[in-house]
């Protein structure tokens, strides 16, 4: 499990040093929310075809990279074969805990908004912060929204570049060099925002100073149906378990990499996590089937019972 995080760690720093996540426009994954039901979305498959890297793919579908790699470790990101069979992981387990507003796991670096009026849920794939900038946990609300930002870019991020040579102008006003891109969330962590990007290869990836990145189509549908006032909670959650059709479910992700984390992916958690929903059942459970689920880390929801 240890070498499979290492090994996706270089790979997104390789695909962001070169630039090759890129990709088309995508559409909103919107789904109904069913009474009794934890899985959402359909596992789908794909085929490559020439010139286009995982990322390519997963933009197509509104899926992020460190998803597509985590369910096609079969395959090289940056020149799949052509003609390989590619799966699309949009199919998930929502996130545990109350089933309003926003929820963004960052474990699965996904956010989750559930409509406020009807049984609807709709979810994006999100950049957060990288080691040493990680993005908050905890639970805030949405402030107040805004179409085209200004950026003022920190003392801290300001010195950063600095000491690389790249002197960052302390506004940096609307258009196409502006990192926050066309919208921006402002949220009840000080400092943290939720916006667009000028970069969609920072989508999908640890890639920001904490702030949390959505892809310009996304933020863009995300901004006209999030009222202000809408409550937020950040989770960190690698194990999510779900029921569809009386079977139950679990999705895997890797943990982040910060030592805080790391319990969250420990086989006595997910052990803690079944007897909590199982309860008296917990006995019943395919213990075989959830381990290698969990270790693999597929990244979608498998059956374990």
């Amino acid at each position: 499990m240890k070498k499979k995080n290492q090994t996706i760690q270089q790979t997104l720093c390789l695909l962001l040093m070169f630039g090759l996540i890129v990709g088309d426009r995508s559409e909103a994954l919107t789904f109904s929310l069913s009474k009794g039901q934890d899985v959402i979305g359909h596992i789908q498959t794909t085929y490559v075809e020439p010139g286009e890297s995982l990322g390519d793919i997963g933009r197509k579908h509104d899926i992020g990279v460190y998803e597509m790699l985590e369910a096609n470790p079969h395959l090289n990101p940056w020149v799949p074969m052509v003609g390989a069979e590619v799966i699309i992981p949009a199919q998930f387990i929502l996130p545990p805990g109350p089933r309003e507003g926003l929820v963004l796991n960052l474990a699965e670096m996904r956010i989750y908004f559930y409509h406020p009026k009807e049984p609807l849920v709709t979810t994006f794939p999100v950049g957060i912060g990288k080691k040493g900038w990680s993005t908050p946990l905890g639970q805030s609300v949405i402030l107040s929204k805004q179409k085209n930002p200004s950026w003022t870019p920190p003392d801290s991020i300001r010195a950063e570049h600095a000491n690389r040579g790249d002197i960052l102008p302390a506004v940096i006003p609307p258009g196409p060099n502006n990192p926050l891109g066309q919208y921006a969330f402002r949220l009840g962590f000080p400092g943290f925002l939720l916006h667009g990007t000028n970069r969609p290869g920072g989508v999908g990836v640890r890639s920001s100073h904490g702030c949390v990145r959505l892809l310009p189509e996304d933020i863009k549908t995300l901004y006209h149906l999030v009222p202000v006032g809408t409550k937020i909670r950040i989770i960190h959650s690698p194990f999510k378990l779900g029921w569809k059709n009386n079977s139950l479910y679990l999705e895997a992700h890797q943990p982040l990499s910060e030592p805080k984390y790391k319990h969250t992916n420990s086989m006595s958690y997910l052990k803690s996590l079944l007897q909590e929903r199982l309860g008296n059942n917990f006995y019943h459970a395919n213990w075989s089937q959830a381990e290698e689920a969990a270790t693999q880390s597929l990244g979608y929801p498998v059956k374990i019972d």
